[in-house]
């Protein structure tokens, strides 16, 4: 897939632009602060209607207007020639494909990936498992409609039982939404342990290619309930553990136990990651991750992500930094930031200058 125009309208502190994108290596050059980051969010969201920063859309709404508008024109595998629309108002999203409003996210997220290198993917190696586990259900419902469906029935029964606890419903109550909260449950931990095990093999390959094999690293998927292959025991394990904490859960007002607990870690020789690779090797593991993340959207979908990088290598020593670069498919379009013009040995940049959300006329190349 390749962007060739996005424009956006009172989006962060973009009052309007609109960028022509010729080739398939762009780069976003300024000093911080300037936009370009907000730019590389507005490119990403025409992937799930999610912004990488913010989970508030009144964050991304420039200061004083009512609403902001994202406009890409891209030419698609499948699709051809397309033009996206989308339309984000406090509390509301609206995304247009060509003249016809998309009624359904299922219908949408996921075909138009793109995969976002920003610094704050640090924070997956040690930070909450809350982080770790919304990358992985986007990640997972990009590319199987199942498994989102499950995972908003899951969700909604969550939210219902949660409803009934605070009210000290009855069991029989209680039982008529651990019922639907345990199927869908079930098809969610095997969906991510599976899911985890061929993204497992994608990051190996990605992380010896900027390690050069240095170590073999990989997932522990990590859910309350050992998942066995057969979703349905899976089910009657999730519905009996609903049953045997009703008590503390009446007391907690909430439900303690499930699928929204989950985690996994990423391991280093088979070690947690978190507790035993280097501050270079845990940035070479999230490289590694979006790289996998890439590549997994492709061998799903036959869809080639365009790939957004948001100055993330300034930690890398220069050897991994190359490596980096050439582990990126040629075919992928990269649109980049950063604060110094990029490695000219690396292809032809069409190079943006970024001021106060202005982006000036391009250089052809560098």
């Amino acid at each position: 897939m390749r962007l060739r125009r996005i424009a956006v309208q009172s989006f962060r502190n973009a009052e309007s632009a609109q960028l022509e994108l010729n080739g398939r290596l762009q780069f976003l050059l300024g000093p911080n602060g300037q936009g370009k980051t907000n730019l590389l969010e507005a490119a990403g969201m025409i992937t799930a209607l999610r912004s990488f920063r913010s989970a508030d859309i009144r964050h991304l709404i420039r200061h004083g207007q009512r609403e902001a508008a994202i406009g890409v024109d891209l030419e698609h595998e499948k699709e051809g020639a397309t033009q996206l629309t989308i339309k984000l108002k406090p509390g509301a999203k609206e995304v247009w494909l060509e003249s016809t409003k998309v009624a359904r996210l299922g219908d949408f997220i996921g075909r138009f990936p793109t995969v976002v290198f920003s610094s704050q993917d640090q924070q997956w190696v040690r930070g909450s498992p809350a982080g770790r586990r919304r990358w992985l259900d986007l990640t997972l419902s990009a590319t199987d409609a199942e498994y989102l469906v499950a995972l908003q029935r899951y969700h909604r029964a969550l939210a219902e039982r949660n409803a009934l606890l605070k009210r000290d419903a009855s069991d029989a109550e209680l039982t008529s939404f651990e019922y639907p909260l345990s199927e869908y449950g079930a098809q969610l931990m095997a969906t991510r342990a599976t899911g985890l095990q061929s993204l497992a093999r994608e990051l190996a390959v990605a992380y010896g290619r900027i390690a050069d094999d240095a170590e073999p690293v990989g997932f522990a998927y990590a859910p309350q309930f050992v998942s066995s292959e057969a979703t349905e025991r899976g089910e009657v394990a999730l519905r009996e553990k609903f049953e045997s904490t009703r008590r503390r859960d009446r007391a907690l007002g909430t439900t303690g136990s499930g699928p929204h607990r989950d985690d996994f870690d990423f391991t280093l020789h088979g070690k947690p990651a978190k507790d035993f690779a280097s501050e270079g090797q845990q940035r070479a593991l999230v490289l590694s991750l979006r790289l996998a993340q890439a590549a997994w959207f492709f061998d799903q979908r036959g869809v080639r992500p365009v790939i957004l990088a948001d100055d993330v290598l300034g930690e890398l020593d220069p050897v991994r930094r190359k490596r980096f670069w050439q582990a990126i498919p040629e075919e992928a379009q990269v649109v980049a930031t950063g604060t110094t013009v990029p490695d000219s040995t690396l292809g032809n940049w069409q190079i943006f200058e970024v001021a106060a959300g202005k982006f000036s006329a391009p250089d052809d190349s560098l």
